[in-house]
């Protein structure tokens, strides 16, 4: 055993990027990911551009390396067999149809599960199989209607996060659904049915947000890089640009002002406890921001950071890349020929290596349909 996932063979019927994230997720930890993709143009995301890159976007190649690529019309009586067959043979099967549409197929779970007790089989919606089902799923269409653009942006305009972060993180909890029901099948003796929804999972993941609401019944309004509960937890203002300061505690401020050569704030009853700064924000920041005028974000960064108070540049992706690679975190990885980001997951005794190229449409097509066909 290299990975944790070898010898796993995964179906993955889904498309643009929940699903796919997922599927790519497992194919890291060394599961076989076989990509179900319809003929002729495959997945939606292939044509998702500029950037191109040689064979596909970008965007397609972000969740869809180190698998293999076959097209199967499921509209063909051939192809549709060779799909159970797949379907029959897999582990763990990923797909985001409308609700009911692959029913119709014969490769909704309970027809997978009767040939093939032990599959593991996730679904993904956007708003759940029920009163949901026939409602479009979009993770732009999700930040609105889910809440996440109430609290994001400035106070004029609620704005969307700057990546589908919704697909993300539901990609995350279908990939923690299914190795759960992994780690279960042995116990339970079959595998499972694992749903996922947009929605679902951006509520789970507004945390103290949500929490805030259910506690006093009130919605969180958007504050744009200020903490509801913590101060000063946001950027300020310095000489040349915006510099990110994150107080968590007492300590931390106590150590700020000093640094910034107003050591009273830190006596001062206004600002002393956190929930006072809170309370006081505005002239906290006031003073704070006429402090930092002196001196420059990098000049700021060093001296604060030295002394213990969290802070740093508010930068690029570039920026990101390239503290990354002096940390020695090492955030890229080469997938024949093409750079990408390193799965962030790293194992002391089966670490993820062997990352392939994502593939090009129907490129697998000869052996998984021989291999399907036996």
């Amino acid at each position: 055993m290299t990975r944790p996932l070898d010898g796993m063979i995964v179906a993955d019927f889904s498309r643009v990027l929940a699903g796919p994230l997922a599927a790519s997720t497992l194919a890291d930890l060394g599961a076989d990911v076989i990509k179900v993709e319809r003929p002729g143009t495959g997945d939606d995301t292939r044509q998702w551009g500029p950037p191109w890159t040689e064979t596909a976007s970008s965007y397609f190649e972000c969740a869809n390396r180190s698998k293999r690529s076959v097209e199967l019309d499921l509209s063909d009586p051939d192809d549709l067999v060779r799909a159970r067959e797949l379907a029959a043979r897999s582990d763990v099967l990923i797909e985001n149809y409308r609700a009911g549409a692959l029913d119709k197929k014969g490769l909704g779970y309970d027809e997978v599960a009767a040939r093939n007790p032990g599959i593991v089989y996730a679904s993904i919606t956007g708003f759940g199989s029920r009163q949901g089902a026939e409602l479009a799923g979009y993770d732009f269409l999700v930040q609105a209607v889910g809440g996440l653009m109430s609290i994001t942006g400035t106070e004029q305009e609620p704005t969307k996060v700057g990546v589908a972060l919704v697909d993300v993180l539901t990609a995350k909890d279908a990939t923690i659904g299914i190795l759960g029901a992994l780690q279960a099948r042995p116990a339970l003796g079959r595998g499972q049915h694992v749903e996922v929804n947009l929605l679902s999972s951006l509520l789970g993941s507004l945390a103290n947000q949500a929490s805030s609401y259910l506690t006093t019944g009130r919605a969180p309004e958007r504050m744009g890089n200020r903490h509801p509960s913590i101060a000063p937890y946001e950027t300020l203002t310095a000489k040349d640009g915006y510099v990110a300061v994150c107080c968590g505690n007492d300590g931390q401020f106590r150590k700020l002002a000093e640094a910034v050569g107003c050591r009273e704030m830190a006596d001062d009853s206004r600002f002393a406890r956190n929930s006072d700064r809170v309370a006081n924000r505005e002239i906290m920041v006031q003073l704070l921001e006429e402090a930092l005028a002196g001196d420059t974000v990098e000049g700021w960064t060093q001296r604060l950071n030295a002394v213990g108070v969290p802070s740093g540049k508010v930068g690029s992706i570039p920026d990101g890349f390239s503290l990354a690679d002096e940390l020695g975190l090492d955030p890229t990885v080469d997938v024949g020929g093409g750079r990408q980001v390193r799965n962030p997951i790293t194992f002391s005794g089966t670490p993820i290596r062997d990352y392939t190229a994502p593939p090009r449409l129907g490129e697998h097509n000869d052996d998984v349909r021989r291999w399907l066909d036996e």
